[in-house]
């Protein structure tokens, strides 16, 4: 059973930055697209980026250039560096391995001054 925690939601300020991190279990993380995705609140949930295991990047264009997404595959930990935040990133932000295959229980990122 592959188990996702997410970590480091909260409230921050526009302009502000927010590091999220998601710790799966299981030994063959390395094998996996990682990503983030995010729902606010009555919109569908979109993708935020993805790492392929090859460490090809992919990101939404509204966070191009402000978001960064890494992996560390020997502690089995994908991370979203979010900077220059804006009120419109205001969701849930979720983590996902093997695109959509497993999920983890989501983090709340509030932007507002």
């Amino acid at each position: 059973q592959v188990q996702l925690v997410e970590s480091g939601g909260g409230l921050v300020q526009p302009g502000g930055s927010l590091r999220l991190s998601c710790a799966a279990s299981g030994s063959f993380f390395r094998s996996y697209t990682v990503g983030w995705y995010r729902q606010a609140p009555g919109k569908q949930r979109e993708l935020v980026a993805t790492l392929t295991a090859g460490l090809i990047q992919n990101y939404a264009g509204s966070v191009k250039g402000r978001f960064t997404i890494s992996r560390d595959n020997a502690k089995n930990t994908v991370t979203l560096q979010m900077n220059s935040l804006k009120p419109e990133d205001t969701a849930v932000y979720y983590c996902s391995l093997g695109n959509g295959r497993w999920w983890g229980q989501g983090t709340q990122v509030t932007v507002s001054s």
